[in-house]
């Protein structure tokens, strides 16, 4: 299971996982309805020093923003260009204090427990067909799909490397899409297989 977890005994590492999701939801919308570069500023602020609190470095928290850096980069220019840079500002720290939240979130719950509180959370949508636990298993198999996708691409890459195809996008996505389908193919298999309904 692809799981960001950082054990600590922090107030947040305590908090129980569907409390955290709930806040987090309620934070962004919270975030989305105000029009001030004051609250949100604040925000983002707040949210860098809850890492400490949580017993995480800044680094780390750097680190859950600097995968979007040139996506928030690109945002600001051109928000700047064509609206003006106030705005411009505005948006990337709304988006950076969203990001870092989500991180914090991540870094102190374990995958496990957040899908069990996403399967707990969704049985009030049982009367209209919705099974929470399909979604909470979709969920597990995506989290897993996720370095598995990443070692798959890598091996593929090598291989077309090897045969002078480095720079052939098709050469890399086919067999890429070939094998996570026929990997998705198996685990259906298998959990046919077993029976398990969830």
């Amino acid at each position: 299971m692809l799981d960001l977890y950082v054990s600590g005994q922090s107030f947040l590492h305590r908090c129980p996982a569907g409390v955290k999701l709930l806040v987090l939801i309620a934070v962004g919308t919270v975030l989305f309805l105000f029009n001030s570069i004051t609250p949100i500023a604040v925000a983002t602020i707040f949210a860098i020093t809850l890492y400490p609190m949580a017993t995480l470095s800044l680094a780390r928290a750097w680190a859950q923003v600097r995968p979007a850096i040139w996506i928030l980069a690109i945002l600001f220019l051109v928000q700047g260009l064509l609206v003006s840079w106030h705005i411009a500002v505005f948006i990337v720290l709304r988006f950076a204090a969203l990001l870092l939240l989500a991180g914090l979130v991540t870094l102190t719950t374990r995958s496990s427990d957040m899908i069990d509180a996403i399967t707990r959370g969704l049985h009030w949508l049982r009367p209209i067909g919705v099974n929470p636990g399909k979604v909470g298993l979709a969920i597990s198999l995506a989290l897993r799909f996720i370095p598995v996708l990443a070692s798959v691409t890598r091996d593929v890459r090598e291989a077309q490397q090897a045969r002078g195809l480095e720079r052939s996008l098709v050469a890399t996505v086919i067999p890429v899409a070939v094998r996570m389908l026929k990997m998705a193919d198996d685990i259906s298999d298998a959990i046919d297989a077993r029976g398990y309904r969830p």
